[in-house]
């Protein structure tokens, strides 16, 4: 390795930058406050909540993508591609009558619709907008912004997904964040498994979401599993979970 003139190499400033960075991430997960966690466990414990989302609890994992998302009372979110309302539900719950939830479908599903409809409440509103234009332009600019085991299949349609990380970037406000989480691949596979296995590439999502200005913060284990081949649809796996991936984006 050459070395340069101010006397390190650029594996010893490459290796500085991990450590420092990791060194960030725990210490930014240590200093979150007891009381977030325990206001966490009361959105998960509420009685809103179906037998269906707790059901699926054991392996989706609520409180550990709370603390990840970093979520407060009061904030602005929205949930993207919110299907049956699992996510949007419990983030509105998490930020409280004080903050504002908005759950972003292309079309209405009777799951979420009976969802809204046996607990409405005014901290969730409903959009119905195509995915490359998920947010309005004229709504307050967003806290956090999640995109949960989804993005995989909007690769498989004609989506632009250049446009819909824009508008994300855009949604967002400066120092908001973008939660994704989806099924990975073997290492290098790129998108060649999002129709077949229902999986997809962690290095190429990242690099999608960085084309459009946001910065990978951390990324999260929580949901890992290191026995899943990757062979499979997680569909297909007879009830083990499938080995995810969590990521934390951040707009500068």
């Amino acid at each position: 390795m050459k070395k340069h003139s101010m006397g390190f190499s650029l594996t010893d400033l490459s290796s500085a930058l991990v450590i420092y960075a990791a060194a960030i991430f725990v210490s930014a997960c240590a200093s979150l406050p007891a009381a977030d966690t325990e206001s966490y466990k009361r959105a998960i414990a509420s009685p809103v909540r179906t037998d269906a989302d707790r059901l699926a609890d054991a392996t989706r994992k609520p409180l550990e993508l709370l603390e990840f998302a970093q979520l407060r009372s009061g904030q602005q979110v929205l949930d993207i591609a919110s299907g049956g309302g699992f996510s949007a539900q419990l983030l509105a719950l998490a930020v409280g009558n004080s903050g504002k939830a908005w759950a972003q479908v292309t079309q209405l599903r009777p799951a979420l619709e009976k969802r809204l409809a046996d607990h409405p409440d005014s901290n969730i509103t409903l959009l119905v907008r195509p995915f490359d234009d998920p947010f309005p332009a004229d709504a307050p600019r967003l806290d956090l912004v999640t995109l949960i085991l989804s993005y995989h299949d909007i690769v498989n349609t004609t989506v632009d997904r250049a446009k819909m990380n824009r508008g994300i970037f855009n949604a967002l406000k400066s120092g908001g964040h973008l939660i994704l989480i989806d099924h990975s691949t073997k290492p290098g596979m790129g998108l060649r498994q999002t129709k077949t296995l229902h999986r997809i590439d962690e290095a190429t999502l990242i690099e999608e979401i960085r084309q459009a200005g946001l910065v990978l913060e951390a990324s999260g284990d929580f949901l890992r599993n290191s026995a899943d081949p990757r062979e499979q649809a997680y569909f297909d796996m007879k009830g083990t979970p499938s080995d995810k991936f969590a990521l934390r984006f951040v707009k500068p």
